[in-house]
């Protein structure tokens, strides 16, 4: 057993190997204060036939006893993912995903169990460096070692892996993963951040990330390991050049047609050409033709980019494909909106709900509510493709989460806006980020169902070409230059500042200046954007549609909540079932009442109102008189209150006695003359007349 501990912004780590999961090829135990992950690497040692890419699985699981809990639902038992758990194995399979050789074509499958889970630190960082620990342990020829920090920004200052406490008062969530020499992942989410600053924090977290790999290295030196031999693809002689020589021409000319349907049917088309056209010459060769003319394919769009400043569609490298926009487009949602960039379309729907509808998120740390929440669906027709409709998958969730990200810092509070917010994003077509049309498509859905919304927010992706001293940066990237590029860099936010940010980068080398040049570009785009965007609507409506639901808040006195609930809630039972509004209320004395037709709000709000009314002296009130005593009359002025009035408050002349002048039922108005400290009331009939 090996154990290695580092000091790190105050809180020790510890990485352990050789005594937990021996029989992985790579397992080590990472210790955060008393937050323990064990994170796992296995592959296969023959290849499937066939593959020719990396198949490579990286799953992070947290386990409820990690905790001291029993999860919920019926059977007891850890079932699907957990929208955390998706993400989290999102943002630890892409710093790594670019660091395999290419030719690297074993089953490699890496899995974080959250062993241990305390209530300070959260445990995805301590699996993201898990990971690379136990890659680098492993057969696999990782070209590592990675780590990844998270940054919050608490009164101006950046601290690394902050506390759940920490995170509560930032402003500022940024995960940044890479190498000793490069960055390859940035994510985060941010209230509006300026562009200086946001590079400002990214070198600080990369400056944090030399520190965890150099602590990977001291304690890797103290070990052997074996590492497995990448498979090499195997091209014949001469086989390269008769690809080129067949298909470079009629490939370069496919590649200027701007549709990207008739665009890949081109391509494809000339590939499967190829394919006969060499078959006789080369037979069984089919794998490494269309290899090779794959990489011709790159060589010259790559080429086109670096050289001529000519992209595919014919645009410049800063230029955006056509927008148009439009609202209402459904007369059933509270809103709606339809986005379209280029071949991009996203129809983005905003549903207005209640508290009762807010999302409940059972957790091992914690069970917490959502009130906003942005849901995304990529059918298959979007790609013009036929396949199964599935549940939501990793790209559904981690696009969804990204422009719920974008959108949260500009949602107003609950205080401001008591409703349950989602919008829903069905991506209608997909040629280049359908993630920030998305982000577009949600503002303006949100602006038409009346959501005051603090700024408008727009998303653009962006791509980078490089080639030695020769740099380009693309805007508004479409599908081929995303996937032949060396990053993909997609930024949303206000005309103020940042407000959520996604970067994958395929190469080393990415310099401070090409991250300004690129924040900086993507801002010129987001502002043209926003500009068009505004065209369609230019602020939130002010009335919602006419059937999203209505919502008063209230308060009453934390001593009347009580009254409002009743015995078994036998009273707001009763409100809801003849009135047909929610209420909800709080011990604090807050009541949130909501309902789609107007006369039922109004219906219980009074209900309420006479629960919880309190006498006020000098006002007038029509009564009825509930108890004759010999002193005086009790008179209920309002449901649950009654006052006392005095035999001498009866009448302006003298009454002998109470019997003469009232009788229990009679309805008289009465005058409030005193409220004492214990609560009794002082009522005049006299001061009436």
């Amino acid at each position: 057993m090996i154990s290695n501990t580092l000091m790190f912004d105050g809180k020790k780590i510890t990485i352990e190997t050789g005594r937990l999961a021996k029989q992985a090829s790579g397992s080590a135990l990472v210790t955060i204060g008393d937050t323990k992950v064990l994170v796992t690497t296995c592959l296969n040692k023959k290849i499937k036939e066939g593959t020719d890419f990396l198949p490579l699985t990286v799953n992070y699981v947290e386990k409820y006893y990690s905790a001291g809990k029993i999860p919920g639902g019926f059977f007891k038992r850890e079932a699907r993912p957990t929208e955390k758990e998706v993400l989290t194995s999102r943002f630890l399979d892409r710093p790594i995903r670019p660091l395999f050789p290419d030719n690297y074509f074993f089953d490699t499958q890496i899995i974080a169990t959250v062993v241990s889970m305390d209530n300070e630190n959260d445990p995805d960082m301590a699996a993201m460096l898990g990971v690379s620990f136990s890659l680098m342990l492993s057969e696999a020829p990782f070209k590592g070692p990675t780590a990844g920090v998270r940054i919050a920004r608490v009164n101006g200052n950046f601290i690394a892996n902050p506390t759940y406490k920490e995170l509560e008062a930032s402003d500022t969530f940024l995960i940044v993963a890479g190498s000793k020499d490069a960055i390859t992942m940035v994510e985060g989410s941010f209230n509006e951040l300026d562009e200086e600053e946001l590079i400002s924090a990214i070198e600080f977290g990369h400056n944090k990330i030399v520190e965890l790999t150099e602590f990977q290295n001291k304690a890797l030196s103290e070990m052997t390991i074996n590492k497995a031999v990448s498979e090499e693809i195997n091209i014949p002689e001469g086989l390269y050049e008769r690809v080129k020589e067949l298909s470079y021409d009629d490939l370069s000319a496919a590649l200027k047609i701007s549709a990207k349907l008739e665009r890949n049917e081109k391509v494809e088309n000339l590939n499967v050409k190829v394919i006969e056209l060499l078959n006789e010459s080369y037979p069984g060769q089919e794998a490494a033709i269309s290899h090779i003319f794959e990489s011709i394919q790159k060589d010259i769009l790559r080429s086109n980019i670096i050289n001529d400043g000519l992209r595919i569609d014919g645009r410049g490298l800063r230029d955006i494909r056509p927008i148009s926009c439009s609202v209402g487009e459904l007369p059933m949602a509270h809103g709606s909106a339809v986005f379209t960039r280029g071949e991009t379309q996203a129809l983005v729907v905003a549903t207005l709900g209640t508290k009762f509808d807010e999302q409940i998120i059972d957790a091992p740390e914690k069970e917490s509510t959502k009130k906003f929440m942005l849901h995304y669906n990529f059918p298959p027709f979007s790609v013009g493709e036929v396949a199964p409709l599935r549940s939501p998958g990793r790209r559904e969730i981690g696009h969804g989460s990204l422009g719920e990200k974008a959108l949260r810092y500009v949602i107003p509070s609950a205080e401001e806006f008591p409703y349950t917010i989602r919008l829903v994003s069905e991506i209608l077509e997909s040629n280049g980020s359908s993630s920030q049309a998305t982000i577009c498509g949600g503002t303006l859905s949100l602006m038409d169902a009346g959501v005051p919304i603090k700024a408008p927010v727009a998303g653009i992706a962006m791509g980078l070409i490089k080639e030695g001293d020769k740099v380009a940066i693309l805007s508004d990237i479409l599908g081929d230059e995303d996937h032949l590029g060396d990053m993909d860099f997609k930024v949303a936010g206000t005309a103020k500042g940042v407000t959520a940010l996604q970067m994958d980068i395929k190469i080393s080398g990415v310099t401070k200046e090409i991250l300004r040049n690129a924040l900086s570009q993507a801002k010129e785009g987001r502002i043209h954007i926003l500009n068009i965007m505004l065209q369609s609507i230019t602020e939130p409506r002010k009335d919602m549609a006419k059937n999203a639901p209505r919502i008063v808040t209230m308060m009453v006195k934390p001593e009347k909540v009580r009254e409002v609930i009743g015995s078994g809630g036998k009273v707001i039972k009763g409100i809801i079932e003849k009135t047909g509004a929610k209420v909800d209320i709080e011990d604090s004395g807050k009541v949130t009442i909501s309902s789609s037709n107007g006369e039922s709000l109004k219906l219980a709000v009074a209900m309420i109102n006479d629960i919880t009314q309190e006498a006020e002296i000098g006002k007038i009130y029509f009564g009825k008189v509930r108890k004759i005593m010999d002193f005086g009359a009790f008179v209920e002025i309002f449901p649950g209150t009654d006052g006392l009035v005095h035999i001498s408050q009866i009448d302006s002349k003298r009454v002998e006695k109470v019997s003469d002048v009232l009788k229990e039922g009679d309805e008289v108005k009465v005058k409030v003359l005193d409220v004492d400290r214990a609560g009794k009331i002082k009522l005049s009939i006299k001061e009436t007349l």
